[in-house]
C-alpha cells in the first residue's frame, strides 16, 4: 500500500465550535461493518472522501438510542504508531456525563459496562462521527456520583474507548433527520 500524501491544507477560519450535543448508541452486531455489497456500510466514492460513510443498512425494526448531552463531554481520537513494529491504530475516546441518577438508567449503566456499542457522536458543529465501526466501544471507566455539596455533580460519568484501524469515520449528514435516513430509518429511542 502506498503511503503517499495526496492533499495539503490551508490555515482554517476561526468559525468552528467544540463540544458534543448528543451521542447515539447502536447495539454491537446490529450491522455488518464491512463495505457493501458484502457488508452493510456504504462509503463515498468522491476522491478524498473515501472514508466518509454515506449509508449503513441497519436491519428492519432496528433502534438507536439517543443521549442528549450538555456540558463536560468530549470526543478525541489519538494516533498510535510504532516504527519498530510497523503498526498504526487509532484510539477513539468518548467521555460523557449524564446528569441525575435514576433507577431505570442504573440498569443501563450496568449494561453499558457489559456491552460494546457502536457510538455515533454529534458535535455542536453538527458533524457526525462513528466510533467503534468494527469493534464497538468498550466502557473503560465510569462512576455514579452524588457529590458532597448542593451544587456538585449528581449522575453518571462514563468513558468509552474504541481501537480501530482508522480514525472515527465522518458520516455524510448534518442533521438528526439526515442521520436517520443514512441509517435506514431506525426507531429513535430517547427515553
Amino acid at each position: 500500500m502506498p503511503c503517499l500524501i495526496s492533499n495539503g491544507r490551508t490555515e482554517q477560519c476561526k468559525d468552528s465550535i467544540s463540544g458534543i450535543q448528543a451521542v447515539y448508541l447502536i447495539n454491537f452486531g446490529d450491522y455488518d461493518p464491512d463495505p457493501a455489497p458484502s457488508g452493510d456500510v456504504t462509503y463515498d466514492t468522491n476522491p478524498g472522501f473515501e472514508d466518509q460513510i454515506t449509508g449503513i443498512a441497519l436491519p428492519a425494526l432496528s433502534s438507536i438510542y439517543k443521549y442528549e448531552l450538555k456540558g463536560n463531554n468530549g470526543f478525541n481520537t489519538t494516533m498510535n504508531t510504532s516504527r519498530e513494529n510497523g503498526t498504526t491504530f487509532f484510539t477513539q475516546t468518548l467521555t460523557i456525563e449524564l446528569k441525575r441518577q435514576e433507577p431505570v438508567f442504573h440498569k443501563q449503566f450496568k449494561i453499558l459496562a457489559y456491552g460494546r456499542p457502536h457510538i455515533i457522536v454529534r458535535t455542536n458543529g453538527n458533524q457526525f462521527f462513528l466510533a467503534g465501526l468494527y469493534r464497538g466501544c468498550d466502557a473503560t471507566a465510569g462512576s455514579v456520583e452524588s457529590g458532597v455539596q448542593y451544587g456538585d455533580f449528581n449522575g453518571y460519568k462514563i468513558t468509552f474507548e474504541a481501537m480501530e484501524e482508522k480514525p472515527a469515520n465522518f458520516l455524510d449528514c448534518n442533521t438528526e433527520a439526515d442521520l436517520l435516513t443514512l441509517l435506514g430509518s431506525p426507531t429513535l429511542v430517547t427515553t
